[in-house]
Formats: C-alpha cells, sequence, structure tokens
C-alpha cells in the first residue's frame, strides 16, 4: 500500500499547521520496542513510514520554509498516554531494526527539554498514544504536535479530507457542548436497555479538527471530533454522572456500573467482565469516565479499519482513565501504578461494537431544554452551517 507523495505531504503540513517565518525546525517522534514490548509488523512498518516521511520532507523544505526536519527515538512507554520518558534518541540506523538496547547504545542521548525546546511542529506516528503527555508539553514548551497512535497505511486518505470543513463539522457540535450542562445517553443491547446520565457542568469542549495553527496545542491527525470531560466532582459537590455503560469486548457485553463519574462495578458476567471488575479494584482511577466524544469523518466516506486513532473519529466514543490533558482533574498521579496509566477509547459504532446499539443521545441545557444529538447511532443535527436545533419540547 502506497505512502504520501512529496506534494501530499507538503500540502498536508501547509493545511495542517500553515508553518510561518517563526517556524524552524519539525520533529518526528517515534518508539521503539523494548524487552517487556516486543516488536509488530505494523509498528516496524510505521517507523519505516516516519523515516520515509523525513526524507519527503527534506526534499520540501524549501516549501514548507523549515530548514530541519529531526527525527527521534523513544522507549515505548507501554500504555496508551502514559508520561513520555526523560531521555529521547538521535540515531541513524535502519528504523526496521530500531529497539531500545540498540539506543541505548548506539544512539545519541537527548533530553525532553534539549528536543522539545529547539521544535516548532512535532509530528509522533507511535504506536502507544503520546498525545496527553504532548498536549502538556507543548504548552511547557510553546510548539504544535499532531499525535498519530497507530498509525498506518490504511488511514492516508483520511489525511486528504477537507479539513476546513471538518473543522466546521466539530465546531457545530463543540459550541453545543460548551452550552450543555448534561448528556442523556440510551443504550440498547438484544435484551436490555442501558441510560447513562453524564454531568458536564463546568467543563468547556474541546474542538480536534485537524487543523493546528497555533503553538500551544496538540492533537490527533487524522483528526474529526468534539469532545468533553465530564465534570469529575473536583469541586464542592459530587459529579451526577451515573449510570449504565455497555461495552462490547468480542462476544462478551460487560456492563458498568456508575456513579460519581467512575465505574465503580462490573454487573455483567464472564471472563472479560471478571477481568475489568478486577482492573477497577486494583485501580480505581481507571473507572474515571475521561471523554465523551463525538466523531464527525464517517459522512467523508471514511470507513473504519479496527485502529483506535481513525476509528473514534466516526462515531460516538467514551473514554476511561486520564483526563488532566483534556482539562480533566484525573492525572498519573491518582493511579497507584504508574504503569497503569491510561486513557482509554471505547467506540460506538457498528463495526466496532455490533451487539450495542446507541439509541439516543441527547444534550440537557440551561432551562432544562433538551436537543436530540444522535438517534439510532446517526446524527439528527446537521453540521453544516446554519444549522437549526433539534429541541425536544
Amino acid at each position: 500500500m502506497r505512502n504520501l507523495t512529496e506534494r501530499e505531504i507538503s500540502e498536508l503540513i501547509q493545511k495542517v499547521f500553515a508553518p510561518s517565518a517563526d517556524d524552524r525546525v519539525l520533529t518526528i517522534l517515534v518508539d521503539v520496542p523494548n524487552e517487556s514490548i516486543p516488536d509488530a509488523p505494523r509498528w516496524k512498518d510505521r517507523r519505516s513510514l516516519a523515516s520515509q516521511w523525513k526524507s519527503l520532507l527534506e526534499k520540501v523544505e524549501g516549501d514548507l520554509g523549515l530548514p530541519k526536519i529531526n527525527i527521534v527515538y523513544f522507549e515505548n512507554t507501554g500504555s496508551n498516554n502514559a508520561d513520555l520518558p526523560k531521555k529521547f534518541y538521535e540515531w541513524s540506523g535502519s528504523p526496521q531494526t530500531a529497539h531500545f538496547e540498540l539506543l541505548e547504545s548506539q544512539g545519541d542521548v537527548k533530553t525532553q527539554q534539549e528536543i522539545f525546546s529547539a521544535s516548532d511542529i512535532v509530528l509522533a506516528p507511535t504506536e502507544f498514544s503520546a498525545t496527553a503527555p504532548l498536549r502538556i508539553l507543548a504548552k511547557r514548551y510553546d510548539f504544535r504536535a499532531a499525535t498519530m497512535p497507530g498509525f498506518s497505511r490504511k488511514m492516508i486518505p483520511a489525511l486528504s479530507v477537507d479539513y476546513e470543513l471538518v473543522h466546521e463539522r466539530v465546531m457545530a457540535i463543540k459550541t453545543r457542548l460548551d452550552e450543555a450542562l448534561a448528556i442523556e445517553m440510551r443504550f440498547a443491547t438484544t435484551e436490555t436497555e442501558y441510560h447513562l446520565f453524564v454531568d458536564v457542568r463546568y467543563r468547556t469542549a474541546h474542538a480536534s479538527s485537524g487543523l493546528l495553527r497555533e503553538r500551544g496545542v496538540a492533537g490527533n491527525l487524522p483528526s474529526g471530533e468534539a469532545f468533553i470531560v465530564p465534570y469529575e466532582g473536583e469541586k464542592s459537590e459530587p459529579s451526577k454522572t451515573e449510570g449504565s455503560l455497555p461495552v462490547q469486548f468480542g462476544e462478551e457485553i460487560v456492563v458498568y456500573e456508575i456513579k460519581d463519574n467512575r465505574a465503580f462495578e462490573v454487573s455483567s458476567k464472564g471472563k472479560k467482565s471478571e477481568s475489568e471488575r478486577q482492573k477497577l479494584l486494583d485501580e480505581p482511577a481507571y473507572g474515571n469516565i475521561a471523554e465523551i466524544g463525538f466523531g464527525v469523518l464517517q459522512p467523508f466516506g471514511i470507513k473504519p479499519i479496527g485502529e483506535l486513532l481513525l476509528d473514534e473519529k466516526l462515531g460516538l466514543h467514551i473514554a476511561f482513565g486520564r483526563s488532566d490533558h483534556f482539562g480533566g482533574a484525573v492525572g498519573p498521579e491518582a493511579f497507584q501504578n504508574p504503569k497503569n496509566v491510561v486513557h482509554i477509547d471505547r467506540i460506538y459504532i457498528p463495526e466496532a461494537q455490533n451487539e450495542v446499539r446507541v439509541e439516543k443521545v441527547v444534550f440537557v441545557y440551561p432551562g432544562n431544554r433538551k436537543e436530540l444529538v444522535i438517534r439510532d447511532s446517526e446524527y439528527e443535527i446537521q453540521l453544516e452551517k446554519q444549522q437549526t436545533q433539534n429541541i425536544i419540547s
């Protein structure tokens, strides 16, 4: 399967980042396997893609006005959105054979500060998501970053969509989330209905539209979602988020019982249910409801490929775990073991959960106005300019 061409990668960087005369260095971040996490074919191919992108970008650096293109390797974190290591490595070996042991013995060690203070634009095609730490580091070191966890060649078509139009659709949802006080959800399986009430008071929504043109920001690419962190009860009153949330894992449906914005129990039975119940016991922070997201790429003809980075941009998704990178109250310190720090999304599209149906999603506004946003997994609102609200009387 093909890679980006010189023209396509040049247009992508210009469209997404809009480089200016102040931008000098583009850094590509790549994580590598270690003794604990073995290599895999898609990971190996992603490293090759990153190396090829470096070569392509060096050929068009004059068009972009970026005199330095850098690629930097680091030891994988072992989980999505865990903090990045303190050491990074510049290394000229083959990306196919890249491994942490090789970096330690052959690489040129750099600190976080050395890498990020010198970078203006960062691309992060990694095995494990680096979105959470890069959001924080982007603000600290004043760069902007596109995070691409699990990126594969199958996602290349999604890099060519009209991100100006994606931005318009994302903002149509973000503005609604900003006004909303709560989200009411109803899910259904063949046997049962489940209800979840999500408290979104005291929160501002986020737009991840693929346009990363200001310093201090980091977001996914491909992109196309608006999302919000539920109120987590950090103020003087508890969160009102409560209910039951079904998540399909293979052929088993795990049902989480939620109160005060935390999944505190699993009411279903089965091997996966028991595993998830134990996770909640071992790491209560894992049960934090960290994000409610709404993807908008489906109307652009983009199809799911079984990769979180892209598939979550196609519809409703709900995340567990860490939320501080989105302005929430739950960070790495809330976890009992640093290795367990995670932000993991569950995606509600038929291809991901064919036995769980999203019957209804309603936004609740001040004055108890209600707007039907999703019915039977399809948007009911118009995601374009001059949209009208679907108010429920």
